[in-house]
């Protein structure tokens, strides 16, 4: 009894309990509970039909990617929501799950689909949706001839359907691209040998405000757009960027045609003379096909099948334009074609359509609403902070997002919703400055001022109300069946040499000086110049370094040149290293460094690793973007050990399954290019392990700048409901914005 009694009259210690543990013993019955509260829209029972159509396409989707498709298509069309996100790790396949779910939709009666792709990806979405839908018509709305498309459409609305399905692909540069005008009018003459203005419809001559004739040459001198004030009929007229008014057709058809491997001038000539201009600018304009199977007068082909060939590959990214000048398709389709007219609208890459005042952000979300149903495609949904999902989220949940509050001001102004997201769902940090102040005659007062900042984080709410019940999340993993094979991530921390460590530490004991004393006067032009300096010196010691002041000109720091041509950077002797021993392997290598511009460093890292007995190539921003594919296909059959490029270039789309160790030199601020661009190798068709390279200078700013990268894509995986497992995460600790982090550290140096 007593000790009953004693343990009764000891103190309880409280019950803790780590959260790992506690998911682990209470995980079952929290996953109970909330598929009670919230039943999820797809269980894994699977749509028979459904099926059926994705079992009858050319190319059938993995099984994991056909579950993906019928989640998604139950939420469009039983839930009947605005919009699905399917949001995939990079290489799972996002086109062919969209192209499957545009399948099964057509099945349900949605005719039409408009696809929005990065520019040097369309010709690659046609093709596989040439390769998996069988008889699928597909328009390509990217080159010159846009509008004459367009309004081929809308000629054709009332015609009967003929059962096919029909996809539109547009790049998102000409998506949101505006169109060259000029000023048209009827001229008539007048006595005193005046010219006046007409309107060419109606025939009235134009009036200024005092209600006087309005002469050709000062019309011709107003800066905008107008319209007869009697019949309203349009007095401009499109006009083809690059040629005049007056342009000579016969000129722009030999042109076009020289474009065309095979096809020179002389040839060009004499084709023209044999067939004439009419001819040949409907089939250039119209149907490739024909002009490459083209026949002379015995019935006999004019190109050879090796010709053919070459003509049939290059023209496979090539348009030809003839007749009206362009026309911004966003504005065409929101003015000319009726709403729903394209029944699913795929977003490829969703995540660049995030920035507030961007045009194609904007232009997207003018044919989202024009749309039926919205498909967006990301890999990458957000990238840290939570203001990246508003903008995106209002443009394709716009129903949602105004039930609960966020809608423009009575201005139009959407800053103050997204501040209140932000308040909601994201993390803002509230900074208190409070000064002495000596404008107080008879007593001592304090001047206080706040400031708000946005740091990396989103809300369990927040993903719960907006991503959870639209998003379908698929990893590389989830795949199975062996399809791919393993990922590592590795950080490697490069020790500078002697003399290059002493003269960073100098130099950054200067700037940073240099930048307290701007801070104290609240002067922030020095920020983003220490900063990019910090960042970039240890990679570019090769050359001399001068830092001016942005706006006084001055010269704040002065280094000399360390490393000559002949030296080895410790950077480039580990990359060296790394692809030497890589060949041995017979694996190529794919070389990442930011510093492609006025920094340029791809020249000397090719330099440097030729003079190691490897072939390199180096992929510059010169190349076009539809070109891109086919170049680095071009440098793998010259059996190249190392490409060596920007992120940017390659970020979204290019399969680079000939590359499978892939080795960063700098990574930049940019999460998006950075998942992206890490996972270019490893995707469906891969068969070698991939290896993923992080190099960074110990002791600088780079060591800094890689800590956030690793904190933002630990945010920006939270929204994906997975853990990250990446080679950064040993730096993982807490940080802010990139700028602001590595200032920090700077000053309290």
């Amino acid at each position: 009894m007593s000790d009953l009694t004693q343990d009764l009259s000891a103190p309880l210690s409280p019950l803790t309990i780590g959260l790992t543990d506690f998911i682990d013993e209470f995980g079952d019955e929290l996953l109970d509970s909330l598929n009670r509260s919230n039943p999820p829209v797809y269980a894994g029972n699977a749509h028979p039909r459904r099926q059926a159509v994705m079992g009858s396409l050319k190319r059938s989707p993995f099984p994991a990617q056909a579950e993906v498709v019928q989640a998604i298509t139950a939420l469009l069309l039983d839930r009947n929501e605005q919009a699905g996100i399917i949001n995939a790790e990079m290489g799972t396949g996002k086109t062919m799950m969209a192209i499957a779910t545009a399948a099964v939709m057509h099945d349900a009666g949605y005719r039409r689909t408009l696809v929005i792709s990065p520019p040097h990806l369309v010709y690659k979405w046609r093709r596989e949706i040439l390769e998996t839908i069988p008889d699928a018509r597909v328009w390509v709305l990217n080159g010159p001839d846009t509008l004459v498309k367009l309004l081929k459409l809308r000629d054709q609305l009332g015609e009967p359907y003929d059962g096919r399905q029909e996809f539109f692909i547009l790049g998102r540069v000409r998506m949101r691209m505006g169109f060259h005008w000029r000023l048209a009018c009827w001229q008539r003459r007048a006595a005193g040998g005046q010219r006046l203005a007409g309107c060419p419809d109606c025939g009235r001559l134009l009036e200024d405000q005092d209600g006087n004739f309005v002469t050709v040459e000062a019309f011709q001198h107003e800066g905008r757009r107008r319209c007869c004030p009697h019949c309203h009929a349009a007095l401009w007229t499109l006009m083809r960027p690059g040629i005049s008014a007056s342009g000579d057709r016969r000129s722009a058809i030999l042109k076009s045609m020289c474009r065309i491997p095979t096809i020179g001038p002389v040839r060009a000539e004499r084709l023209l003379g044999d067939f004439g201009e009419d001819f040949l600018a409907s089939m250039l304009g119209d149907n490739v096909s024909e002009f490459i199977n083209l026949m002379d007068a015995k019935g006999n082909f004019i190109f050879s099948d090796r010709q053919a060939r070459r003509m049939e590959r290059a023209m496979a990214n090539i348009e030809f334009g003839f007749g009206e000048g362009g026309y911004q398709p966003t504005e065409f389709t929101k003015r000319y074609l009726p709403d729903g007219f394209f029944d699913l609208l795929i977003v490829d890459e969703g995540h660049e359509y995030k920035n507030a005042g961007s045009a194609q952000g904007q232009a997207m979300g003018v044919l989202a609403a024009k749309a039926r149903k919205t498909l967006l495609l990301t890999g990458t949904l957000m990238g840290g902070y939570a203001d990246d999902l508003y903008y995106l989220l209002f443009r394709i949940l716009t129903r949602r997002m105004i039930e609960d509050g966020y809608r423009p001001n009575a201005r139009g102004s959407m800053a103050p919703a997204a501040m209140s997201f932000m308040r909601d769902h994201g993390v803002l940090k509230d900074i208190y400055t409070e000064r002495d102040s000596e404008s107080h005659k008879t007593a001592r007062g304090k001047k206080l001022s706040v400031r708000t900042v946005k740091a990396p984080g989103f809300g369990p709410k927040g993903i719960h109300r907006y991503v959870l019940p639209f998003t379908v999340f698929l990893k590389l993993k989830d795949i199975g069946g062996n399809v791919l094979p393993a990922y590592q991530e590795e950080f490697v921390d490069v020790a500078m040499e002697t003399e290059q460590a002493s003269a960073y530490q100098k130099l950054a004991g200067t700037l940073t000086q240099a930048l307290r004393q701007a801070l104290a006067r609240r002067d922030t032009t020095l920020l983003g110049v220490v900063l990019n300096v910090l960042l970039a010196w240890p990679d570019c010691c090769f050359r001399p370094e001068v830092v001016k002041h942005p706006r006084t000109r001055d010269t704040l720091a002065l280094v000399p040149t360390i490393f000559g041509d002949g030296e080895l950077m410790p950077k480039e002797q580990a990359l060296v290293d790394l692809c030497v021993e890589e060949k041995a392997k017979g694996r190529k290598v794919l070389a990442y460094t930011v510093y492609s511009g006025k920094r340029d460093t791809t020249s000397r890292l090719k330099r440097v690793l030729e003079q190691a007995g490897l072939k390199v190539a180096v992929l510059r921003a010169t190349v076009d973007t539809s070109r891109r594919e086919d170049w680095i296909l071009d440098q793998v059959d010259r059996c190249i050990d190392v490409l060596i490029t920007n992120p940017e270039l390659v970020k979204t789309g290019l399969d680079l399954l000939d590359f499978p160790t892939i080795a960063f030199l700098q990574t930049g601020y940019n999460v998006y290019t950075l998942q992206q661009a890490a996972r270019r190798s490893w995707r469906i068709g891969q068969k070698h392990p991939v290896r993923v390279v992080f190099f960074g200078y110990v002791g600088t700013s780079q060591i800094t700048c890689l800590e956030l990268m690793a904190k933002k894509i630990a945010v920006a995986q939270s929204t994906s409901g997975d853990v990250p497992e990446s080679g950064l995460d040993s730096l993982n600790q807490d940080g802010d914005s990139v700028e602001m982090a590595l200032a920090r550290q700077l000053i309290a140096a």
